[in-house]
C-alpha cells in the first residue's frame, strides 16, 4: 500500500496533460494505466486511422505539434509516440500495467488518505483522485441484434476493427455513419466488399471550407469554446454524434469529403436506421431520406454562418468562395435485407459508446452512468475527471480541449490546498515536440 497526493487514472492525452500541470506545480502524484501509455489508441483502432482533426491543432500543456506537416492529420502510430515523447518530457510518472479494480472512499481515513484506488499492481490510498479514462466506455450494441445467428454472421465492434483482411469472407453491414462507420465502410468498399451502411442521426461535416480546414473555422468562430452552460439542452449537447470526417496521409485525397453522397456513388449501399435482426433477416426504419435531409440542412445553416463571419470580419474578397457540398441524393432505400441470401459474412457495429465504470465504487454517477460533474468538479471530494464528451467546452473530449479542462481541474485541486496555479496551466508554450 502506498500513500500518495493525487493519482490520476488513464495514460493518455487528458491524463498526460493533468500529469504535466501537476509536475509543474511540485505536486505528487502517480499515473496508472491499464496498459500503456495511449493504450485504447494501441489495442482499440484500426490500422489505418488518423486523427480527424490537423496536426497544429495537438496541443497540451507546454507541448504542441513542431513536425514537417502541420496541416496533415497524424496516423495512430505517429500519435502514440507523440504521446510517448510528451511523457519523456517531463518525466510523467506512469505505472503500466495497472488495471483498476476499486475506487471507493476510506471510512474514517485521514484527509491525505481519503481514497482507496486498488489495482492489479498495489493499492494507493490518495487525498485525490483525477479519471481521464476518456469518453469512449463500452461499445453501444442496438438491443434490436439479440436475435441475430452469430453462428452464420460475425458480429463485432468498431473498436476490434483492424482491417479487411481480417473480416470474415463476405459482405459487411457497417451500424453507423458518423466518423467511424463511413471510414470504414470506405475502406471495405476499396477493398472489394460489397458494403450496406446502416444510416443513424450523423453531423455532415466538409474536410475544408473557403479553402481552410473545418476545425480552423470551428476554432476561430469560438465553436469549439462554446460552454455547456451557454447550450439550451445540455443532454442533447453532450450526445452530439461525431464528425463526418477523415484524415488522409495522402495529399491528393487530403481534402477529399467522406460523405454518404461520395460512398454511395462509390458503390457503397445505404439504407435506413436499423431496426432488428431476425436470425438472418435485417430490419431498417423508413427513416433515410429524412435523416440525411436533417443533416443537410444543418450543414447548410453552419456553411451560412461561417460565410457570414467572412464578410463580418471583413476576409470575403480574399478567401476562395467555391461550391458547397452538394444534398445527398437518396433513392428508395431497402427496409429488409436477408443477410444469408446477400452473402453477408460480418454485422460491424459502429454505433457509439456509453459510459462504463464498473471499479469506481463512489456515488457520483447518473441514471445513464455518466460522472456527475462540473467543470470537472465531482460531488465527491477530491475526485475529478477530465476528457468528457462536452465536460465544459464543445471540444472537451477532442485532444486539444482537454488542455482546457485540465487547467481548472488541476486550479481547483491546488487552489483547496491553497498552493500556487502553475504559470503553464492550459499553456501550450515552452518546450515542443521535436520535428520528424
Amino acid at each position: 500500500m502506498t500513500t500518495i497526493d493525487t493519482v490520476v487514472i488513464g495514460a493518455g492525452h487528458a491524463g498526460l496533460a493533468v500529469s504535466r500541470l501537476l509536475t509543474d506545480a511540485g505536486r505528487e502524484h502517480v499515473v496508472l494505466d491499464r496498459g500503456r501509455i495511449g493504450h485504447r489508441w494501441r489495442t482499440e483502432r484500426w490500422d489505418s486511422l488518423h486523427l480527424l482533426t490537423p496536426s497544429w491543432m495537438t496541443r497540451l500543456p507546454g507541448w504542441s505539434y513542431r513536425g514537417p506537416d502541420p496541416d496533415g492529420y497524424l496516423s495512430v502510430g505517429s500519435f502514440i509516440g507523440y504521446l510517448e515523447a510528451y511523457a519523456a518530457s517531463f518525466g510523467a510518472p506512469v505505472v503500466d500495467e495497472a488495471t483498476v479494480h476499486e475506487v471507493a472512499a476510506t471510512p474514517r481515513a485521514h484527509p491525505a488518505r481519503r481514497y482507496r484506488v486498488v489495482t492489479s499492481r498495489g493499492t494507493w490510498h490518495a487525498r485525490h483522485v483525477v479519471i481521464a479514462t476518456g469518453p469512449h466506455g463500452t461499445p453501444y450494441v442496438p438491443a434490436g441484434l439479440a436475435g441475430l445467428d452469430t453462428s452464420r454472421v460475425d458480429l463485432m465492434t468498431s473498436n476490434t476493427y483492424r482491417n479487411p483482411g481480417r473480416l470474415a469472407t463476405g459482405g459487411v453491414l457497417v451500424v453507423g455513419a458518423s466518423a467511424s462507420g463511413t471510414q470504414i465502410a470506405d475502406e471495405l468498399n476499396r477493398a472489394g466488399r460489397e458494403v450496406t451502411l446502416a444510416v443513424g442521426r450523423h453531423t455532415r461535416m466538409p474536410r475544408r471550407h473557403r479553402g481552410l480546414d473545418i476545425f480552423w473555422w470551428l476554432e476561430n468562430t469560438g465553436r469549439l469554446a462554446r460552454t455547456i452552460d451557454e447550450v439550451a439542452d445540455p443532454v442533447a449537447a453532450r450526445a452530439e454524434t461525431s464528425l463526418q470526417l477523415v484524415g488522409r496521409d495522402d495529399p491528393e485525397r487530403a481534402t477529399e469529403d467522406l460523405d454518404l453522397g461520395r460512398l454511395q456513388d462509390d458503390g457503397v449501399r445505404l439504407v435506413g436506421r436499423l431496426d432488428c435482426v431476425e436470425g438472418h433477416t435485417a430490419r431498417f426504419r423508413d427513416d433515410l431520406a429524412a435523416t440525411v435531409g436533417a443533416a443537410d440542412a444543418t450543414l447548410d445553416r453552419l456553411l451560412d454562418s461561417l460565410d457570414h463571419f467572412v464578410e463580418r470580419i471583413g476576409l470575403a474578397g480574399q478567401l476562395w468562395d467555391g461550391p458547397r457540398p452538394r444534398p445527398v441524393a437518396i433513392g428508395t432505400p431497402r427496409r429488409r435485407v436477408d443477410l444469408r441470401a446477400e452473402g453477408i459474412g460480418t454485422v460491424l457495429l459502429a454505433a457509439g459508446y456509453r459510459p462504463h465504470h464498473p471499479w469506481l465504487q463512489l456515488p457520483i454517477t447518473g441514471p445513464d452512468g455518466t460522472i456527475r460533474q462540473h467543470r470537472g468538479v465531482t460531488p465527491a471530494e477530491g475526485v475529478y475527471v477530465v476528457g468528457q464528451r462536452f465536460q465544459h467546452r464543445r471540444d472537451s473530449g477532442q485532444i486539444d480541449g482537454a488542455r482546457h479542462d485540465a487547467r481548472s481541474v488541476v486550479s481547483h485541486l491546488l487552489a483547496s490546498s491553497g498552493a500556487p496555479v502553475p504559470a503553464t496551466a492550459g499553456s501550450t508554450t515552452g518546450r515542443r515536440e521535436p520535428a520528424a
